[in-house]
């Protein structure tokens, strides 16, 4: 009898081993009219969503003053805003991030925020930087200041509540790669995401920019990853770069990792490069270790192209920055950073909540 039951456990431990994690079919359902957050007189980007001890859900996202143009890289700046629903509406409450000296790393611009909850802590991801605050571009004329986009790194500001005050930090948290103008990130590192993993540690894939090309642009433009055993680092940066396609040298952009039904899943904004134009999309990619990613069994999400609450279908020209609600275990909600163009070339620029359908196969 002993046996049997041995023999028995045996078999139940090993089926539970290696039970294969489910692919993911991820699907947008219509958008409510107030799943829209939108401003005036300031320019909108991005958004990432957590739900606070208060009930509340904290929306941290990307804004500058729309009047001169797109001046994200120089001029952005980390708001806070909230609502008693996943999906809004968001009414705006302060500024997380704000102005702190150009002598900071990060001093006059902070942008492309992720927040997180780990161990009870808030962390608060995001790009900085610093630089002459010159503006180059004008409404529908976009033009970089590139001394700002060159000094782009990553950074973590950590807080008790979402509310606040978040504690910053006098380096970055992930920093180029000094002293090699072969590394991938030689020029600058950008665009974090993160999620915890199994064991603890933290992972982070993110933007990153070399010199093999010549500045003040260069490139190539790619995504990595690091580990870090805290949520404040040290990250261990690994060699290999993700979501890449041969021959490409800005394949991706914007990805948001979490981790879900035993698989490591992101989604990324795809850009294909055809006949001179940029074609973006949302794909689909996952991971067994989070450090080795592959096209998902349903890799094409969207063609940036969104069903509205009364039936209306619309094609969007940018809808990137995807940024993933969990609740209970479960993605629900991806908040993305959308716009449309006027005819006069002018970026006008939104927070959509869309609601999520996961089918698990």
């Amino acid at each position: 009898m002993k046996t049997i039951l041995f023999n028995v456990t045996i078999a139940i431990l090993l089926a539970s081993c290696t039970e294969k994690a489910p692919d993911f079919k991820i699907e947008f359902e219509k958008i409510a009219k107030h799943s829209v957050f939108v401003n005036d007189t300031m320019s909108i980007w991005g958004g990432s969503v957590i739900k606070g001890e208060d009930g509340l859900y904290h929306m941290f996202y990307s804004r500058w003053p729309k009047a001169p143009g797109w001046i994200w890289v120089s001029h952005s700046e980390v708001a806070h805003a909230v609502s008693e629903s996943p999906f809004g509406p968001y009414k705006f409450k302060d500024i997380a991030l704000q102005e702190r000296g150009e002598e900071f790393w990060d001093g006059l611009c902070t942008h492309n925020p992720t927040v997180h909850k780990f161990n009870g802590k808030y962390y608060l991801y995001h790009m900085g930087n610093t630089g002459d605050r010159k503006i180059y571009c004008s409404p529908g004329k976009q033009k970089l200041n590139m001394l700002h986009r060159n000094n782009q790194r990553i950074g973590v500001a950590v807080a008790n509540d979402p509310n606040g005050p978040w504690k910053r930090f006098d380096k970055p948290v992930l920093d180029i790669t000094h002293h090699n103008d072969s590394a991938y990130d030689a020029l600058m590192t950008s665009n974090p995401s993160v999620c915890q993993m199994t064991d603890g540690r933290i992972l982070m894939i993110y933007k990153a920019v070399g010199k093999k090309y010549p500045l003040p642009n260069g490139g190539p433009v790619v995504h990595c990853v690091a580990i870090a055993d805290s949520p404040t680092g040290p990250f261990k940066k690994y060699p290999n770069p993700v979501f890449t396609f041969p021959g490409e040298r800005f394949p991706a952009e914007d990805p948001y990792i979490w981790y879900q039904d035993g698989k490591f899943r992101a989604i990324v904004k795809r850009i294909k490069h055809e006949g001179g134009e940029r074609l973006f999309s949302l794909v689909h990619y996952d991971s067994e270790d989070g450090i080795n990613w592959n096209k998902a069994k349903h890799f094409d999400i969207s063609e940036r192209i969104v069903t509205w609450e009364n039936g209306v279908t619309q094609q969007l020209d940018h809808l990137e920055r995807p940024q993933v609600l969990m609740e209970d275990g479960e993605a629900i909600a991806l908040m993305c950073a959308a716009d449309t163009i006027d005819e006069n070339n002018v970026r006008h620029t939104f927070n959509v909540q869309i609601p999520l359908r996961i089918t698990k196969y």
